[in-house]
């Protein structure tokens, strides 16, 4: 085999796994991938168009001997090949330098074997001395180093670039490659600076309504329906819609200051007492008209807020009343776990088809608008729990069963229980 064919077969093996690789990431959603990806194909489309037109005189070229010498234009021709596809890969290559997302492969053991300009200024990457360090050790300042030291790390969203930290990126980690990695980063400080006048907007508005919506219900509370027996229909309905606004903001109020906060007090929680307390709201919501079972089974208290902790359990077992038909059942049950303790709450309502689960927890979203209406939800309940329960290192399952019910169920980890008896550590090795 000649030199010359050896160099097309690394050629052609490289970019296929260019790719393989960045083509993994655009499927799974990476918008620096799709750049990558682009540049890939083009790569291997051209490495395939020289290879089919030169491939026929290479496998005819005689090997070189002592006594041979092969014929010169044939040689000039496959060298000016050559040269040519060498300039496109090269205009290729500098295309990829130039995406505007951080680039960085990794071999094995993580020391870097190329990045781009991006990687640079997003990254703190230097040329030419930072070609082959360790990444995590050259950010070991960075949140980035303790997420590279994880077996097979998911996508970090919203850090702080170890470049620039007034900047954010979100970072994914990419098999590339025999044993090799594609570090990408994205920046999203523009997104993240967007997200947060919408956090301000909502927190204004919903607080300058608070004042007017007040005083309009005041004075709906003040008019008796009996003076003006033809206006007590208008007048019920104006209650109903001025409390059920109010509690919208309250809401929107709610979840504006759980979206702004980074942690949450550290307190007892104690479950019994809770348990109890959840039990007699849904009945009394319920109004006998539902069957309402609990189920401790854990004695176990959680640390955190108690009045975060609150709002969230109540969530569920408020939106189980509403949404299951008179004569349902509802269970609320508190259990240990070999991760730690579930809350959960079971109903035996209408059931949500598949395709909505994902997006339950979303502000306002609703399966079936006229039944939420009906009911007298906010459409925020949900994304409350969410953000209550991401404070507190806890997560949302939900499995449901259109026409047979629903559960929701709330994961805690063995940081945050407690023991019954009168003390604050947390228990370890449960």
């Amino acid at each position: 085999m000649t030199p010359a064919w050896s160099v097309w077969k690394f050629s052609l093996a490289s970019s296929a796994g260019l790719v393989v690789g960045a083509l993994a990431g655009w499927l799974a959603g990476g918008h620096v991938a799709s750049g990558v990806a682009i540049v890939a194909v083009a790569e291997i489309v051209l490495l395939l168009t020289h290879l089919r037109h030169i491939a026929k005189p290479m496998m005819s070229l005689p090997t070189a001997s002592p006594n041979k010498n092969p014929d010169q234009s044939r040689h000039d021709r496959f060298m000016m090949r050559s040269r040519r596809l060498a300039a496109n890969l090269h205009d290729l290559r500098r295309a990829a330098g130039n995406l505007p997302d951080a680039i960085v492969l990794l071999d094995q053991d993580q020391h870097v074997r190329w990045f781009n300009h991006a990687a640079e200024s997003l990254l703190g990457l230097r040329r030419p001395q930072d070609r082959g360090v360790v990444l995590k050790d050259k950010l070991h300042n960075s949140e980035l180093a303790g997420w590279l030291q994880e077996a097979s790390p998911e996508p970090l969203n919203d850090v702080s670039a170890p470049g620039q930290p007034s900047r954010h990126i979100n970072v994914t980690l990419l098999p590339f490659g025999q044993r090799q990695r594609l570090l990408l980063a994205r920046d999203i400080s523009h997104m993240s600076r967007l997200e947060q006048i919408r956090r301000d907007f909502v927190a204004n508005v919903s607080h300058e309504l608070r004042t007017p919506l007040t005083v309009i219900h005041g004075y709906l509370e003040l008019l008796d329906p009996e003076d003006v027996p033809q206006l007590a229909p208008v007048l019920g309905e104006m209650r109903t819609q001025s409390k059920r606004m109010g509690q919208i903001v309250e809401d929107l109020l709610t979840l504006s200051r759980l979206e702004t906060q980074d942690h949450v007090s550290e307190e007892r929680v104690p479950m019994a007492p809770l348990l109890a307390t959840l039990r007699k709201e849904a009945e009394a919501l319920s109004q006998g008209r539902h069957s309402i079972t609990l189920e401790s089974i854990a004695e176990l208290d959680l640390l955190g807020s108690p009045k975060d902790l609150h709002s969230a359990l109540s969530n569920l077992v408020s939106n189980a009343v509403r949404y299951t038909p008179t004569g349902g059942r509802i269970t609320v049950r508190w259990e240990r776990t070999a991760e730690g303790a579930n809350y959960s709450v079971t109903d035996t309502g209408y059931g949500i088809p598949t395709d909505h689960l994902a997006r339950l927890t979303e502000r306002f979203y609703r399966v079936s608008s006229s039944r939420s209406r009906d009911s007298g939800g906010t459409g925020l309940g949900l994304s409350i729990v969410k953000h209550v329960l991401g404070l507190h290192q806890a997560r949302l399952d939900i499995r449901s069963t259109p026409g047979q019910g629903s559960t929701f169920t709330c994961c805690f980890g063995r940081e945050r229980l407690l023991a019954p008896e009168v003390h604050d550590k947390p228990l370890e090795g449960n």
